[in-house]
């Protein structure tokens, strides 16, 4: 007994064929030792795989710039597209709801979905025949500065100096009957128009009195703000549909100046557009609705009696 306390205590070797045993008191199995070296062998690993994580550099600025532009550039061309586009005022006939060389932003979104234009609206369209035929077109004398011009407007960041479009006030729509006699009142359906937003000093005929128009279906009677110095509908009554403008001819309505920043303003339709009775067949529309949900009603009760 006491031959083996003094030798477990003085470290001699354990006899041939025992195991040894482990730091917790129990003989140590091949498992131990293989799951250790293992251990070790894993940190190795993951220390090693740290450093190639970190060994790869990231890409130069200067070789992502190019892929962030042409990004930029498709994003605004579909934004142009589909979306909005910016348009560039060149004369007064619109004043002073916009002035010479203000940026309006057009929506052309909604036209996809069906939309028309409005009464009230401020629209860009595109000349429908003979009304811009005297307009030369805004080109630089420079050809650096053309090209430039020529690739901005193409994707929407500049408007374009090509393209003949006019941006008038609608009036009234299809199946509307407008006119103006006189010094005015404009007046739609036999409802006079108050419109603040004519340039001071005109009057709402200006010196173009006509009608009474009536307004064909698919067509709009687009007139600009500054009656005395807007060759609008009122001046193409003798061209092909009588001075009115085809519904697919309207790029998008303007629904706010965007530049300057001294221009800033949104363009909302007018109050006097809102009035009751503004529609094409104003007080009698109610009578013929409720005609229309009558005769069922009638019809059914008879067929009940019989």
């Amino acid at each position: 007994m006491g031959d083996l306390v003094i030798g477990a205590r003085s470290g001699a070797p354990e006899p041939d064929g025992e195991p040894s045993g482990n730091s917790e008191g129990r003989p140590a199995e091949d498992g131990d030792a293989l799951r250790a070296a293992d251990s070790g062998e894993t940190e190795e690993s993951d220390s090693a795989s740290g450093r190639a994580r970190r060994a790869p550099k990231q890409r130069s600025f200067w070789k992502e710039l190019p892929i962030l532009i042409g990004i930029a550039l498709i994003l605004a061309l579909v934004i142009k597209t589909f979306f909005v586009q910016a348009f560039s005022i060149p004369s007064g006939s619109m004043e002073n709801t916009l002035q010479v060389g203000d940026r309006v932003l057009v929506d052309k979104l909604t036209p996809w979905f069906g939309s028309e234009p409005e009464r009230g609206e401020v629209v860009v369209f595109k000349d429908p025949g003979g009304w811009l035929n005297d307009e030369p077109a805004q080109r630089s004398n420079n050809s650096f500065v053309r090209g430039v011009q020529d690739v901005f407007s193409f994707i929407g960041l500049m408007p374009s100096s090509d393209e003949k479009d006019l941006i008038k006030r609608v009036i009234a729509v299809g199946g509307d009957t407008v006119e103006c006699q006189d010094s005015g009142p404009v007046k739609v359906n036999g409802i006079a128009l108050d419109e603040p937003y004519i340039f001071a000093g005109n009057t709402p005929c200006g010196e173009k009195p006509f009608g009474p128009v009536k307004v064909p279906d698919g067509r709009i009677w687009v007139m600009g703000d500054h009656r005395s110095n807007s060759l609008d509908s009122r001046y193409h009554m003798d061209q092909p549909g009588g001075g009115t403008v085809p519904v697919g001819n309207v790029v998008g309505r303007a629904f706010v100046v965007a530049w300057p920043i001294g221009d800033w303003a949104t363009l909302p339709v007018p109050d006097t557009f809102d009035q009751k009775g503004l529609a094409a067949g104003g007080p009698l529309a109610p009578t013929l609705a409720g005609a229309a949900l009558a005769a069922p009603a009638v019809w059914w009760v008879r067929k009940r009696r019989r």
